[in-house]
């Protein structure tokens, strides 16, 4: 049986993954603040980051703010998305998105770019070296 705090917990995660679904189809043009996440469960934002951080350890943000990370890379990953319009895509401003994916991603979105292709570049060189 679900705990109420682990129930609470996947719910957010859900209401998440529907937001930002609606964000990438641009039926939303704005990301949701906690209140906003909180007011989709009826309950209270301090009683909804309390309980996540009770349930996981972590703030709530953290968990929205990776599973925006995850979906910024995979849109840098397709080289026809330049940055600018990823960063629209997801409602930052593009100076603020680089800021915030250095901060989340640990790397300017050019860097990731560069990273992925450095390393689309090693993949064939190691399966020629393993085939060998």
């Amino acid at each position: 049986m679900m705990t109420r705090n682990a129930e609470i917990f996947e719910k957010f995660l859900a209401v998440i993954d529907r937001h930002l679904e609606d964000v990438l189809d641009g039926t939303i043009d704005k990301m949701f603040e906690l209140q906003d996440i909180a007011e989709r469960l009826f309950i209270h934002p301090t009683h909804l980051s309390n309980v996540i951080k009770a349930h996981t350890g972590k703030h709530p943000c953290y968990f929205y703010e990776e599973k925006i990370l995850v979906i910024a890379k995979g849109l840098l990953a397709d080289h026809r998305n330049s940055i600018a319009d990823v960063a629209r895509k997801l409602t930052y401003d593009p100076s603020n998105f680089t800021k915030w994916f250095k901060t989340y991603g640990k790397m300017s979105p050019s860097a990731y770019r560069k990273q992925l292709i450095a390393q689309a570049q090693a993949q064939p060189t190691m399966v020629t070296a393993i085939a060998s």
